[in-house]
């Protein structure tokens, strides 16, 4: 039987709270993306567990530990569980009683295989019990070693149940499925014939999980099938991904981590920042990135008016929008840039110049000392002002 075997797993607190939930009889399994990752090789972050047990008795069995107990969800079946700092959600097995398409009305029960039923993809529903031992109820585990997502059960019935699993679909495909193997064809058909129920969702839920979705090492291939099958037209109208690849391309040439705000730049669209529900900084540097792509600027000039970040994104957004390619001493260039400063004061031109013309006069005096490279002191610029 498989087990996995990773350090979070034998954490002290962690041990100690699954003790407190098998104490009274109940199971405590791990679930979700920490079994998930761990079978994948992957780091695993949040640490979920699923019990038999009703939250009330969830929160009395930890109490009596002295384990501090939260209840976050608790009608919704989840408590969290902190030991020595470790927070731990734990949630009641549930099943799905009725369905809007945005939210689930559940009922707690006693049997994992309604809890496995109601998640969303076969990899999300393999357990772990506090030994190690994988407990797999519906088969997911070929599906994980393959990296093929796939929907629990029908497909489109997952998705009426949670019209977002659509887009998730493509996330989960970006981080996790097999590139060469391609997309689910059950899914793409599903996908493509609920595209109706996008438009039910929360702009900010479709807007954080897009943004999770660019933020995959290449989404380029899921943003593609998203095109292909229509999701992307839907929530994002105007958006054109063809541009995505060369920019992730480009990103590796330039050394440069994964962005989501620089690749929701290349996509285009309508309305970007009001569809998606963006928060102000993130408006203001797309917006910034966006302007900044049709001027003449070079990167030295880009470097020293937007510094070295908003620079070096704004050069990859030009080579993969223009199908440029990329200039290895244009970070230094940047560089050069950023770390440039003016050596002119508004005082240094007055009581000459006030006003409007002294603006106009500080902008000449800037403009002449880019285009020298930065070169030309103080004095030079100076030099012949009354």
């Amino acid at each position: 039987m498989m087990r996995i075997t990773d350090d979070w797993i034998t954490i002290p607190a962690t041990q100690a709270v699954c003790a407190a939930i098998t104490s009274g009889g109940a199971q405590a399994l791990f679930v979700g993306g920490c079994v998930r990752n761990t079978l994948m090789g992957l780091p695993a972050s949040d640490i979920d567990i699923a019990t038999d047990a009703q939250p009330e008795t969830v929160m009395q069995l930890a109490r009596a530990a002295g384990i501090k107990a939260i209840p976050t969800g608790f009608d919704h079946g989840t408590v969290t569980l902190v030991q020595n700092g470790l927070a731990h959600e734990v949630t009641t097995f549930r099943k799905d009683v009725a369905t809007d398409g945005r939210r689930a009305t559940v009922a707690f029960s006693t049997r994992i295989e309604e809890d496995a039923a109601r998640r969303d993809f076969t990899m999300n529903a393999l357990y772990a019990r506090p030994d190690g031992t994988v407990v797999d109820p519906l088969g997911g585990m070929g599906d994980l070693q393959a990296r093929r997502v796939r929907f629990i059960g029908k497909a489109a019935d997952r998705i009426t149940e949670d019209y977002l699993r659509s887009l998730r679909y493509f996330r989960f495909h970006a981080l996790y499925g097999d590139a060469d193997a391609g997309f689910d064809p059950d899914a793409l058909a599903a996908i493509a014939a609920n595209l109706d129920g996008l438009a039910q969702l929360s702009r900010e839920r479709v807007g954080a999980e897009l943004l999770k979705l660019l933020a995959a090492p290449d989404p380029a291939p899921s943003l593609a099938a998203m095109r292909s099958t229509g999701a992307l037209g839907q929530v994002l109208a105007g958006a054109d991904d063809r541009a995505l690849a060369s920019l992730v391309h480009l990103e590796g040439q330039a050394e440069v981590s994964p962005d989501p705000l620089r690749r929701l730049a290349v996509l285009g669209g309508v309305d970007v920042a009001e569809v998606l529900r963006l928060s102000r900084a993130q408006s203001t540097r797309l917006d910034q990135m966006r302007r900044a792509i049709g001027t003449t600027q070079g990167p030295a000039e880009l470097g020293y008016r937007l510094k070295a970040q908003m620079a070096v994104d704004v050069l990859l957004l030009r080579c993969a929008l223009l199908e440029q390619p990329w200039d290895g001493t244009a970070k230094a260039q940047v560089e050069t840039g950023a770390n440039a400063n003016f050596p002119v004061k508004a005082k240094d031109l007055m009581p000459t110049f006030q006003g409007a013309d002294l603006g106009a006069k500080l902008s000449v005096l800037e403009t002449k000392w880019i285009a020298s490279g930065f070169a030309l002191t103080r004095t030079d610029l100076l030099s012949g002002i009354a």
